[in-house]
């Protein structure tokens, strides 16, 4: 069953990028500290980042994320989303209007200008083939922003939240929930790692 998980790293003070983020500084000023641990060397970080890449069928992102990634210092054959993996999932992109060209012409785009649940609708259809295909339960992942993470979560979109909380207060930046309806979480796993703890959460609707 294609289930829709929302996977983010994020600071001890609650921030998915430092100070002054933008095309030329994803990750803002400090934010590198968030993916340590998907960059290192350790052998249960690797195997996390091997095992997510291994179940997404489709990857959503907003378009800020895309602009990054698909800049002049954005996504590589030997950094990014699924490099040096086999097979690299559908990309789902959420925008107000499509990109006039694309850099990353080896991965498969979709740009999608009708809404967040129609985002989500296609990368849902493009897992659910990926599986058939592969004959094994594929997901949609949404890999980021933080705006995008969180409108999807307050929106009751998401059936996981996987966060990675990294040992790092980056003190401002872009904060992963900015308001939204109550909602509550249950607490599935925790893995600790030298570089992160690994929180998964099973989203549940709104509290009434």
């Amino acid at each position: 069953m294609t289930k829709v998980i929302a996977d983010i790293s994020v600071s001890l003070d609650g921030f998915v990028t430092g100070p002054d983020p933008g095309p030329e500084n994803g990750l803002g000023d400090g934010g590198d500290a968030l993916h340590e641990w998907a960059f290192s060397e350790e052998p249960d970080e690797q195997k996390l980042l091997s095992d997510g890449a291994a179940r997404s069928g489709a990857v959503v992102l907003g378009r800020r994320l895309f602009d990054v990634v698909d800049g002049p210092g954005g996504w590589s054959d030997e950094i990014g989303y699924g490099a040096r993996e086999a097979a690299k999932p559908a990309f789902v992109v959420v925008t107000s209007n499509a990109p006039a060209s694309v850099r990353l012409t080896g991965l498969d785009w979709t740009f999608v200008t009708t809404g967040f649940a129609d985002a989500i609708a296609v990368a849902r259809e493009r897992a659910q083939a990926a599986s058939a295909a592969s004959g094994s339960d594929l997901d949609v992942v949404i890999m980021g922003g933080g705006a995008t993470v969180g409108s999807a979560v307050s929106a009751g979109l998401v059936d996981t939240l996987s966060v990675h909380l990294a040992p790092v207060l980056l003190g401002s930046g872009t904060p992963l929930f900015t308001g939204g309806s109550s909602r509550r979480l249950v607490q599935r796993d925790v893995r600790r790692t030298p570089n992160a703890v690994h929180l998964t959460y099973e989203a549940g609707g709104p509290d009434r």
